[in-house]
């Protein structure tokens, strides 16, 4: 039913909406079958002369309500009431108690879903991605099929990034795409700097590779442009790693007039930029990346792992120029050889029919609702937050080191983790990093913020655990 071409002057709703009564309409008059393929979504927008977005919400509307169902790299079918019903039955399997693991709550983790229509929406994408299971078991080119790069160039589009498709890469994580990318950069012994408050993935991975990783002083900013340009005549360095908004673990997100001045200096001194935006999609209001304030000088690593889940394992890559494409690829291929198929085929999934944007909405707002809860707990200047952070950064006072108020909160299964881990050059701050997100529920949360809040009023020995 590739010629399908419906009559919208036969429905009083808005266009999208009127697409799916179309399709209902004619199922039921025999117009339409079961197992039909209905034309795709910019044929159908030609045809109608109305915009794509319309077509696809309109499909997507069509399989909320059971009436069809998207095969990545088929097209879209009328399956009727049936596929829905079968999926129902699916969902309602128990789930495997073995799968319940061990909880880390030293990882800063976006709040969990527990909204029951996105987990069924979640859900269903899986079911439709199974559709494709026996080609998504095979090997694939390394980067993402097209379908994947459209996703991931629709989703980098909202951060204001628009480079060509040849530039853009579906990575298994932002950790093997930076393992990769520092590793083209810098030679063992070289130097790369980063914030000397940073990511504790990024110092794993400077040793790693035996790069010496120098930290550069910061201000309620990000780094100094002073320090960094004084660092670039002094040191020559290789790269500078910038985790610019939401920064793990000080929350700290950088102003665009900071983002030009740094952009300038690496332009000046050639200084490659890798900006990890791992929680770029978090913020409504987020300055523009790096790449987009830099994209000639800018490797940019967008991870899915804040904004939707940590087990997709999977982060868009931008390339800063061609050049860069076949060392890149070469890199990766040699130690992951591709991502995850299945998984690059859910993200485009969700990524596609809105559930992404639901996942993300979510998570903003139960963060939100979690800094509430800490702000009405805590002493407003007792700690460093954002309003919509997964974390907050706690300087300690009243006696108390970090060693000893990480595992007082450790005893009581908070999430925890001292400055040690975070600090790149010089001594550690008397400071930890407490994470809120997760499997945590906000009645736990505040528990614990009670717990944390009544150790903090006075010196470790009147809150003392050991005996």
């Amino acid at each position: 039913m590739k010629n399908w071409h419906p009559d919208l002057s036969r429905s009083s709703s808005p266009r999208y909406i009127a697409i799916a009564d179309l399709i209902e309409m004619d199922l039921r008059s025999g117009v339409l079958t079961v197992g039909d393929r209905l034309p795709p979504q910019r044929v159908l927008a030609e045809r109608l002369n109305i915009d794509f977005t319309t077509v696809a919400r309109g499909y997507v509307e069509a399989q909320k309500r059971g009436l069809v169902d998207s095969h990545v790299g088929r097209g879209t079918f009328v399956t009727g009431r049936q596929e829905r019903e079968r999926r129902g039955s699916i969902r309602a399997a128990a789930s495997d108690p073995r799968r319940a693991l061990v909880i880390d709550l030293s990882m800063n983790l976006p709040p969990e879903p527990n909204d029951a229509d996105l987990i069924d929406r979640m859900r269903e994408g899986l079911s439709v991605v199974a559709a494709d299971l026996i080609p998504l078991l095979r090997y694939q080119g390394f980067g993402g099929s097209g379908v994947d790069k459209e996703a991931a160039a629709a989703w980098l589009g909202r951060r204001g990034l628009t480079p060509p498709q040849e530039r853009i890469f579906v990575t298994p994580g932002a950790h093997p795409a930076m393992l990769a990318i520092f590793g083209l950069l810098a030679k063992p012994g070289e130097t790369v700097l980063s914030e000397n408050i940073t990511y504790p993935g990024m110092r794993s991975i400077a040793a790693q590779l035996q790069l010496n990783l120098a930290g550069l002083p910061m201000d309620e900013e990000g780094i100094l442009p002073d320090a960094f340009a004084e660092e670039c005549q002094r040191r020559q360095p290789k790269a500078l790693y910038l985790n610019p908004i939401l920064q793990n673990p000080t929350t700290l997100t950088i102003p665009l007039e900071r983002r030009e001045a740094i952009a300038a200096i690496a332009r000046r001194y050639r200084v490659p930029i890798i900006e990890d935006d791992a929680y770029g999609f978090i913020p409504l209001d987020a300055p523009p990346p790096m790449a987009a304030v830099a994209p000639d000088v800018t490797w940019h690593i967008g991870g899915l792992a804040k904004c939707i889940g940590a087990g997709l394992r999977l982060a868009f890559v931008v390339a800063p120029d061609t050049k860069s494409i076949w060392p890149f690829v070469s890199a990766m291929r040699s130690s992951n050889v591709m991502a995850s198929p299945l998984n690059m085929a859910l993200a485009t999934r969700w990524i596609a029919d809105g559930t992404a944007d639901g996942i993300l909405r979510f998570i903003r707002a139960e963060a939100a609702a979690r800094q509430k809860m800490v702000a009405d707990i805590l002493p407003s200047q007792s700690y460093r937050a954002d309003p919509i952070s997964f974390n907050i950064w706690l300087p300690l006072g009243n006696g108390w080191t970090r060693a000893t108020f990480a595992s007082h909160m450790r005893n009581a299964g908070i999430g925890v983790v001292a400055s040690d881990a975070f600090t790149v050059e010089g001594t550690a701050p008397e400071a930890v990093r407490v994470c809120l997100g997760g499997p945590i529920g906000r009645e736990a949360l505040k528990d614990a913020l009670d717990f944390m809040a009544h150790a903090l009023e006075g010196p470790p020995e009147m809150a003392a655990s050991f005996f």
